[in-house]
């Protein structure tokens, strides 16, 4: 049976695994919807869960984690329970953390083994990855996509709508109002003055994807061409799989690219 604190208060429909641990003053509400919590799942003190909520397996929440809460939107009601969110496996939430469950048909979603630091935030219909460091007061706003294995730096944020691309990494105290190709670093608001190397290193990367992505880098923010022309040139090695990535990744977005200038030169290519 799952531990669960005196304190706790459990109302409407929740589910718990049976080695789940409730901890003092925890407040698990499936009352718009099903809550349910999967095995080895922690709620160590004073974590607010909202449903409709699916948390995964073997995350960790610390005191005063908030998920599944309203959005913050003065039009939308508290009461109205959206598509809910589901939470994969093997995330630690610190202190503070907060997620907002969806506006949208769409279930929020954050995937596995992602680490959110103290005061780190999600915004509604936020969609998250894998394996990604979201460091002390990261802020993403609403309908923000984040790609595995992003690292994101204390007290910077991502705009509403903004896309970033798997590898990439956010300096402290920067952001991102455009979208952020794979692998780049971002270093200013909207600058992507460098590539993750490190990053790309840690992930077993050969110096034949390093390469590649070095050039792309160089001709995306370096080359001093328009978006649309380094785009072409881009084009020149279609067929390799990591440029197709570059490719498809700029002709989605929605809100142009960051580049090493701070401001991308279109909306799509």
């Amino acid at each position: 049976m799952p531990t669960i604190h005196p304190t706790a208060i459990i109302e409407g429909d929740v589910c718990l695994a049976d080695d789940v641990i409730v901890g003092p003053w925890c407040h698990l509400r499936g009352v718009l919807g099903p809550l349910r919590v999967g095995a080895g799942t922690r709620l160590r003190s004073l974590v607010m869960l909202e449903g409709p909520l699916d948390l995964g397996a073997r995350n960790d929440l610390h005191p005063h984690v908030c998920i599944g809460g309203a959005p913050q939107d003065l039009g939308f009601s508290p009461d109205t329970p959206g598509a809910g969110m589901v939470v994969g496996d093997d995330n630690v939430f610190r202190e503070g953390v907060t997620l907002h469950r969806p506006k949208t048909a769409l279930q929020g979603r954050i995937g596995n083994g992602n680490y959110w630091m103290a005061n780190s935030h999600a915004g509604h219909d936020c969609i998250v990855g894998n394996h990604c460091t979201f460091a002390n007061g990261v802020l993403l706003a609403g309908h923000v996509e984040i790609a595995d294995r992003v690292i994101i730096g204390g007290n910077a944020s991502v705009h509403q709508f903004a896309r970033v691309g798997r590898g990439a990494m956010i300096s402290g105290m920067s952001g991102a109002v455009q979208d952020i190709c794979p692998f780049f670093l971002v270093t200013e608001i909207n600058v992507a003055w460098a590539v993750n190397v490190v990053g790309l290193r840690r992930q077993g990367a050969s110096s034949a994807t390093i390469d590649t992505v070095r050039w792309v880098h160089k001709t995306l923010c370096r080359s001093g061409l328009l978006l649309k022309s380094a785009v072409e040139v881009l084009r020149s090695r279609a067929g390799d799989p990591l440029v197709d990535e570059y490719l498809a990744f700029i002709a989605a977005s929605k809100r142009g690219v960051a580049t090493a200038r701070g401001r991308g030169s279109i909306r799509s290519a």
